[in-house]
């Protein structure tokens, strides 16, 4: 999700953000008509009506909302449609934040142009900070606009397109100010379960055990990197000068990288994750994929609390959201702690 508004913004930045923004609506058709006229690519064709399809079993099925977004298709014609900047002191593993008055404060600055993603971060990183910039497929308004489907959601098989579906129609179900990890994980639950529930209405248990085997991998990314963090909070809590500080640091991420190669190993060489470790890792990085993970296992335990009913699920979750945030915070621990996983 990227916020058009900000009190502590630059103009420049309320600019980009409102144009890139208007530039998207302004480039939508109706789906339904695409798949009418006969000048369609046959490929996009497809997509789209699969996507049309996933968008009602969104609603009917897994109780997704029923409203005008992604019903309409925008063409970018490039990779990503925002590039987002997520930035940590040199010996912090506490994000940045920006606090804008939609979405409060979150951990990370989205651009629609990556050069100015770039430029930004060149900013941060002359303040000494660790700065990672990643491509988003999607974003998100929450339900403000009626987002289109994005030519930059549909890269990869449908498993992908349609779990990104289910993700960013999640963010319209239940959004609290200044909390990205809540946020995030709620959104990648209910698309990890949503997809399991459609491919089992559809009849395709192999696929169902190939996804399966997939997010037993993300899992044991991420505890990778949750290790990593550990560590890395050791040496910065460490009563040493920044050198030796750097120092451990640098220690904790070579050890990550070859224990990245056993795991790899314990894969059957999958390599579908080197990409990743290919690029810098730095406390931003290290971030970036905390947020979206660490508390689905959190929501897992809860899911299994209602007896897997997703309307139930989702008014459980609005209950923990409603707490204070220290409240919230304990709650969500209390859940993680059980270890569950689906």
């Amino acid at each position: 999700m990227i916020s058009l508004m900000s009190g502590c913004s630059t103009i420049s930045y309320y600019s980009q953000a409102v144009g890139g923004h208007l530039k998207l609506m302004n480039a939508r058709e109706p789906i339904d008509d695409l798949l009418e006229s006969d000048t369609t690519d046959p490929e996009l064709r497809k997509k789209l009506q699969t996507l049309v399809d996933a968008r009602r079993y969104a609603v009917d099925k897994l109780h997704l909302p029923d409203n005008d977004s992604y019903n309409t298709y925008a063409a970018t014609g490039r990779r990503y449609v925002t590039w987002n900047v997520v930035a940590a002191g040199e010996f912090s593993l506490s994000p940045k934040t920006w606090c804008f008055p939609v979405a409060g404060c979150i951990s990370y600055k989205g651009y629609f142009a990556e050069e100015d993603a770039k430029a930004y971060a060149a900013e941060l990183q002359a303040e000494n900070l660790d700065v990672s910039i990643g491509g988003a497929t999607a974003y998100s308004t929450l339900g403000w606009f009626d987002d289109p489907v994005l030519d930059t959601m549909l890269n990869g098989g449908d498993m992908r397109y349609v779990s990104t579906l289910f993700h960013e129609l999640a963010h319209q179900v239940l959004y609290i100010k200044d909390d990205s990890s809540f946020n995030e994980a709620f959104a990648t639950f209910v698309e990890q379960e949503g997809l399991r529930i459609w491919l089992n209405d559809r009849g395709e248990p192999d696929r169902i055990v190939w996804y399966n085997d997939s997010l037993k991998r993300s899992s044991d990314f991420s505890e990778l990197l949750k290790s990593t963090r550990s560590q890395l909070l050791a040496v910065y809590q460490e009563d040493s000068s920044d050198e030796r500080k750097r120092e451990g640091k640098q220690a904790v991420l070579d050890d990550m990288q070859t224990n990245y190669q056993k795991l790899k190993i314990s894969w059957d060489d999958y390599a579908g994750y080197d990409g990743w470790f290919k690029r810098e890792v730095n406390n931003a990085r290290l971030l970036s994929v905390s947020t979206y993970r660490k508390l689905v296992p959190a929501f897992a335990a809860m899911y299994v609390d209602v007896d897997r009913q997703l309307s139930a699920f989702y008014e459980k979750a609005k209950e923990i959201a409603a707490l204070p945030a220290d409240q919230r915070r304990a709650k969500m621990d209390e859940y993680l702690a059980r270890g569950v996983t689906l």
